[in-house]
């Protein structure tokens, strides 16, 4: 019955995105390459995973990176709110607090506005390379790259299926504009779904990667030192959007499964009464460790003792589809064409500064 109205939904999404690459709805382009981490539907693809591979990636190249992002429930007292590692989650929102502590050389930006974010974070910090968070529906940001993520179900049963019909934000038309594919699945899924896989997206003409986060370790969430190694039962406490997912994560890894998995809304804001039902639960389970996702930790962190404990979590790409290449290697390659791209767009945009030509030296970038 909805799906009438998901096709009317569908094409005014079409609509819009047409107006933005023709020119009829206003853009903003930005002077450094720019990469979009989105996808196509609701729900937990991994995006803040990738997002801090690509700032880890700029870090290790001496490149100075900016992330765009809106900020999901971020309540700062003022826009753009430049996100520092010592900052309230309340007020930078939990993914960009976890991706300026993990990547503290990167500038992370909050501006639901994220043109204007992106002009704060090129005026004040010259950065080489932005990211935009949650973007590929973000049109008002013109982007170099559109890295699109994309779950198992978007190829099954939840293929086309656009609001309110299902959980896609647009149709899959939109897909075209994609530079790549990625699934967060293990190599094993991947091949499972090689089928759809070259059904839904072979036609298009894109690479189709897979990774996959790994835990490592635990970190103290309380930030103590190294915790102990988990001894006999534990209670598992996420408010993410894939709950199943992290189960099976923290399954594997321990060996075991929990003795209780709490679940709390994605983008949980944990208060002093959750802690205090947290840990009544896990006392009377007789769980001495607390497990959480890195996300989790940053807003369980001041209220946490030593028996809170986070997964410590690593990306790694698998096999890929429609190139022999992985992903990393892929995405060096592009960059460089991109960074040739920068060079001319200043090139031209120094050259309509020059006086007599009705432009300033920052014209073009709002700057």
């Amino acid at each position: 019955m909805l799906t009438p109205l998901g096709a009317i939904y569908s094409g005014l999404m079409a609509l819009r995105r047409q107006g933005y690459e023709h020119g009829l709805l206003p853009s903003w382009s930005p002077p450094a390459p720019t990469v979009a981490v989105g996808n196509i539907g609701w729900g937990g693809t991994g995006k803040t995973p990738l997002a801090g591979w690509l700032l880890s990636w700029a870090e290790e190249r001496g490149l100075r990176a900016a992330l765009l992002t809106r900020g999901y429930r971020a309540r700062p007292k003022s826009y753009p709110y430049h996100v520092q590692p010592g900052a309230l989650a309340e007020e930078a929102g939990d993914e960009p607090l976890l991706l300026a502590r993990e990547h503290p050389r990167a500038v992370v930006v909050v501006d639901p506005e994220r043109s204007r974010g992106g002009r704060f974070a090129c005026e004040r910090f010259d950065p080489r390379f932005l990211v935009l968070d949650d973007g590929f529906q973000h049109l008002a940001v013109e982007r170099d790259m559109n890295l699109v993520l994309l779950r198992a179900e978007d190829l099954g049963d939840q293929w086309n299926r656009v609001l309110p019909a299902g959980s896609w934000r647009e149709g899959r038309s939109a897909l075209s504009s994609a530079s790549a594919f990625l699934l967060k699945v293990g190599p094993k899924t991947f091949q499972a779904l090689e089928p759809l896989l070259r059904e839904r997206l072979e036609p298009l003409g894109k690479p189709v990667f897979s990774f996959s986060l790994t835990p490592v370790g635990l970190r103290s969430v309380s930030g103590g030192g190294q915790p102990e190694p988990v001894e006999g039962d534990y209670l598992l406490v996420s408010g993410v959007g894939n709950p199943a997912q992290v189960e099976r994560t923290a399954a594997v890894f321990l060996g075991r499964p929990p003795a209780r998995h709490l679940v709390f809304p994605d983008h949980h804001f944990f208060t002093k009464r959750d802690v205090t039902r947290i840990q009544m639960e896990a006392g009377s389970l007789c769980c001495s460790r607390v497990i959480c996702t890195p996300k989790d930790a940053v807003k369980l962190g001041p209220l946490a003792d030593e028996s809170f404990s986070a997964l410590d979590l690593r990306l790694a790409f698998g096999p890929s589809l429609f190139t022999p290449a992985r992903f990393d290697d892929w995405f060096g390659r592009r960059w460089e064409a991109l960074e040739v791209r920068r060079d001319e767009r200043l090139a031209r945009a120094a050259r309509r500064a020059k006086p007599g030509r009705g432009a300033t030296a920052g014209g073009e970038h709002g700057t």
